[in-house]
């Protein structure tokens, strides 16, 4: 999966890049960071069957993306800007009119799942690198979860990748605003917070416009 994630993310984002930078630009970027991504595989853990097993098999790839677009002398604001684009093409592999419909099943089977994620913090535990949450449903239509440890956060750190964060934490906004499902966050563990408060809504609109900053939305 993990590698289907980079290779799916590569191909759609390549026009882009080549775009914006040039051919020899992304041929450097992919091999590169082809290079990282194999060599970081064999040292991820795995968390096993997890509520955020697939969130985690992000992972590789923006660690790999971002210790390729660090070396090649590219500023962290432009880096976070590169992975977040990178992102948006490879979601849009999905057509529209069923994002909506993606984006309700799964935040529907998310919700069904955290609070046995939950109990099993408090009983046998979760693997290390697993999250660590605070659950609560609020409605039918909405819940809420407080991130106390991140499994992704955990690992940049392990490959000195810190400076991914907390640039992929907005990308939640990113994929809210697609899928046509409500979002909202003050607090991230990216920012230095003791949590990430997630606020979800199955029916609702989240905003994306990065260019009006992160203040008061993290």
């Amino acid at each position: 999966m993990e590698k289907l994630i980079y290779n799916i993310a590569m191909y759609k984002s390549k026009k882009y890049l080549i775009n914006k930078y040039s051919l020899d630009w992304y041929q450097q970027f992919h091999k590169e960071s082809r290079k990282y991504l194999y060599e970081i595989f064999p040292k991820v853990p795995d968390i096993g069957k997890s509520i955020f097993s697939f969130n985690y098999k992000f992972a590789p790839s923006y660690i790999a993306w971002y210790l390729t677009l660090e070396k090649m002398g590219i500023s962290n604001d432009e880096i976070t800007q590169i992975i977040w684009k990178i992102n948006e093409r490879m979601v849009h592999i999905i057509p529209a009119f069923l994002m909506h419909k993606v984006g309700k099943l799964y935040f529907s089977s998310f919700r069904k799942k955290a609070g046995q994620h939950v109990r099993k913090q408090e009983t046998t535990g979760v693997h290390p690198y697993d999250w660590q949450i605070e659950y609560r449903n609020v409605s039918d239509n909405c819940f809420e979860i407080d991130i106390k440890e991140c499994g992704i956060k955990k690992l940049a750190a392990d490959f000195h990748a810190e400076g991914l964060l907390p640039g992929i934490c907005r990308m939640d906004y990113l994929f809210a605003n697609i899928m046509n499902n409500g979002f909202e966050r003050t607090k991230t563990l990216g920012d230095g917070n003791e949590c990430c408060n997630c606020r979800y809504f199955l029916e609702g609109s989240c905003e994306w416009s990065p260019e009006k900053g992160f203040i008061d939305r993290k």
